[in-house]
């Protein structure tokens, strides 16, 4: 069934249907949000709360573009309006996860090391303007095409492109020096 289809019978009232709409669109959503909230716990509730707005918000749906681009507008949204609510717990919480990694196959040294390799790219991402840190999520993440991370953020091709070699070139500045 179609996206148009499942939208026309979950709007009719067939609560069915919006499983199978969450179910195709699932892993999606969560790999985006954990883009930019890096902890699995926060994706899946954040993810949670999307299918929440969504399903409130489905009949206001105006089929202007595809409900995929919809879908990542909303993802966007909800994630970047998280990650501005919960700034100081994410600090903590990168500081627990350095300090509690465990595995037998590394040193505590090797453990500390790679966790702090982490933080930094999470911090660099974290960092970046919000439309860069959009389009590199977009793309790395989600292996978006440029012409639907376009779509999605509502920009020309041309943008993107540039949006994505400066993400790139103030990662490589942000994680090349010490």
């Amino acid at each position: 069934m179609s996206d148009e289809q499942l939208i026309r019978e979950i709007v009719s009232g067939n609560h069915a249907a919006f499983k199978n709409l969450m179910e195709k669109y699932q892993l999606q959503v969560f790999r985006t949000v954990l883009g930019f909230v890096h902890t699995k716990e926060d994706a899946e509730e954040v993810t949670q709360d999307i299918f929440v707005r969504v399903y409130q918000s489905l009949s206001s749906f105006q089929h202007e573009s595809e409900f995929s681009t919809w879908l990542y507008r909303i993802t966007i949204n909800m994630s970047l309006n998280f990650l501005h609510r919960n700034r100081k717990i994410r600090f903590q919480q990168s500081l627990q996860t350095i300090f509690s990694l465990h595995s037998e196959e590394k040193t505590p040294l090797e453990k500390l090391e790679s966790a702090e390799r982490d933080r930094r790219i999470r911090m660099a991402i974290d960092s970046l303007p919000d439309k860069q840190r959009m389009a590199f999520i977009l793309s790395r993440y989600e292996e978006l095409p440029q012409k639907k991370i376009a779509a999605v953020m509502n920009r020309s091709e041309g943008a993107v492109e540039q949006l994505l070699q400066r993400a790139k070139e103030n990662l490589k500045k942000k994680l090349t020096t010490p």
